[in-house]
């Protein structure tokens, strides 16, 4: 009698998960955005989320919550029940916070990918005011002018803090370093000539390339940008390994059913296949990147190893 009760109970622990994951989804989905409104990493997962949401057939329920460098919420997602209902949109700051916190209240592997959303170039911006019209006569410029050269981000260990000091380490300059609150705050300041550069997201610095407000002289990407064909890649200006960009995808807590994980990222790929959503995907910068979840972990890995060679070489510190 009791080895049939205990048999019992193994089975019940069993099927219990396995039945959650088959009603999975039942009721609304949770999703935490570690940054602030209107950034390109909120702008971008929630143009997706409002696509999934129609293929899951529930609500997704967006919470921002900045703060350490995208960390907050994500370690409140990171430490949520496994059951599918609570999910992070991050970015490239998630390869970025282990060599920069040296006492993170989480593991970067309690968070499983589930869906990479697409990738975007950040371009080398300057003011329209500097005589910059390539990257050769900025580097030029840069050498014979030592430490009197700034440029901006969007804060420590941001996706462009790391564009731009992958920048300096390839090219042998020298530059200050003025980290802001927001993408706005560092356009404000090369818009005014206050600031030498930024690697500003690309659906943002489109507009003002157009208008002639800012000059580009750099795409971060392996490959140039269709709307901006006469701007160089690093490789074509002879920069060594200071490639980089900015990605977006979507995560759960570790231990997340394998059925669930596989239901979202169908739903997720349904999604990104849409016309429409391909198109405003397209409006915004970002382009596909389409992985599994497992190459999406090998992914996140090689960038994190990357990230931080990068940061122990510059001496960053938070």
């Amino acid at each position: 009698m009791r080895k049939s009760v205990r048999n019992a109970l193994i089975l019940a622990c069993l099927w219990l998960p396995a039945a959650r994951a088959q009603e999975w989804p039942s009721h609304l989905i949770r999703a935490m955005i570690p940054f602030g409104a209107g950034s390109a990493a909120d702008v971008v997962p929630r143009l997706v989320f409002d696509r999934l949401a129609a293929e899951l057939g529930q609500p997704i329920v967006v919470e921002n919550r900045a703060g350490a460098g995208g960390m907050l919420g994500t370690i409140q997602v990171a430490k949520a029940d496994p059951d599918g209902y609570s999910i992070l949109a991050n970015s490239s700051a998630l390869t970025i916070a282990p060599a920069l916190f040296t006492n993170l209240a989480f593991d970067p592997k309690d968070l499983a990918s589930v869906l990479m959303i697409g990738s975007s170039a950040n371009v080398m911006i300057v003011p329209a005011s500097r005589p910059w019209k390539t990257i050769q006569g900025f580097i030029a410029d840069a050498k014979a002018k030592p430490g009197t050269i700034s440029f901006g981000s969007v804060g420590v260990g941001s996706a462009t803090h790391i564009s731009g000091e992958k920048f300096k380490l390839a090219a042998g300059v020298g530059a200050a370093h003025i980290p802001y609150r927001s993408g706005s705050e560092a356009l404000a300041d090369i818009l005014g000539g206050r600031i030498d550069f930024y690697f500003c997201p690309l659906a943002t610095a489109l507009p003002l390339i157009r208008d002639g407000r800012v000059h580009a002289l750099l795409v971060s990407t392996a490959e140039r940008v269709p709307d901006l064909p006469d701007v160089p890649t690093p490789g074509e200006a002879g920069l060594k390994d200071a490639e980089s960009g900015i990605w977006f995808g979507v995560f759960m807590p570790i231990g997340t059913p394998a059925e669930i994980v596989e239901k979202f990222h169908e739903a997720g790929i349904r999604a990104l296949n849409d016309p429409a959503m391909q198109d405003g995907l397209k409006k915004l910068g970002v382009d596909p990147m389409p992985m599994t979840p497992r190459q999406m972990d090998a992914f996140v890995a090689r960038e994190t190893e990357a990230n931080s060679k990068v940061i122990a070489a510059a001496g960053i510190h938070q």
